[in-house]
């Protein structure tokens, strides 16, 4: 069947506009923290959602991308929303666009890594559509959070409400709580700079198995789940 035409335009995007389009169209309902590069996407004039950059801390990531790309903190950035109401274009052209306005913005970045979350069942095909080189999967079997009282507490929340973040802390709220293991995310990273093609190409591996309605109108793998990694961003809002 023929795909629809349609006038896509790509422009920045209000923080306003931003948060609804993650509240909405986002399987995680929130905002990334930190300070964000924020691309607004409209169809036939019509506001159809945002792709973020944003910043955060991760000093496992930053200290593995100083090892392995030899890349300052300010030469990476993490995709961290691709949220997206229901649309024509394939998501993988809407984000070789949005990568022309992340390097407007910031200039000295090099690349950009985003996630997959495999305890959603994404396989990050939308980045296997957009020829993204995948670099294996991480974090798996890291503590996600405790079950207490029968619902998902994230660490912080446990060593907030408890004074430890712990599974001794979240059994002083809930003699029952048990830990939360994730089955990890996969990792994919995009070179923006064709000094890190050669490096890439050596750490690149076989693509996990991938959902084939990642890249259509359905949203459920678009986007990192939060932010990761630090990225100085020059008038960023």
């Amino acid at each position: 069947m023929p795909v629809a035409k349609c006038d896509l335009k790509l422009d920045w995007a209000t923080h306003k506009a931003a948060s609804y389009a993650c509240r909405n169209w986002h399987y995680s309902e929130c905002m990334p923290a930190g300070k964000m590069v924020k691309i607004g996407v409209w169809e036939n004039n019509v506001f159809i959602g945002v792709v973020l950059f944003s910043c955060g801390a991760s000093p496992p990531l930053y200290v593995w991308a100083k090892r392995t790309m030899d890349l300052e903190n300010t030469e990476m950035c993490e995709l961290t929303r691709v949220a997206l109401n229901s649309h024509v274009t394939p998501v993988s052209r809407i984000l070789k666009i949005s990568f022309s306005f992340l390097k407007k913005q910031c200039p000295g970045i090099k690349c950009v890594i985003s996630f997959a979350d495999i305890d959603q069942d994404h396989s990050g095909g939308i980045y296997q559509a957009g020829n993204w080189a995948y670099l294996g999967a991480s974090n798996v079997g890291g503590r996600q959070g405790y079950l207490v009282n029968g619902k998902k507490m994230h660490c912080r929340s446990v060593g907030a409400s408890a004074g430890e973040n712990s599974i001794k802390g979240a059994r002083r709220l809930d003699p029952r709580a048990t830990e939360i293991r994730t089955k990890g995310k996969h990792k994919y990273v995009m070179p923006l700079d064709s000094g890190i093609c050669p490096i890439i190409r050596n750490l690149a591996k076989p693509y996990p198995k991938r959902v084939k309605k990642a890249n259509s109108g359905d949203q459920s793998e678009c986007g990192g789940a939060v932010p990761t990694h630090t990225l100085h961003l020059t008038g960023a809002a």
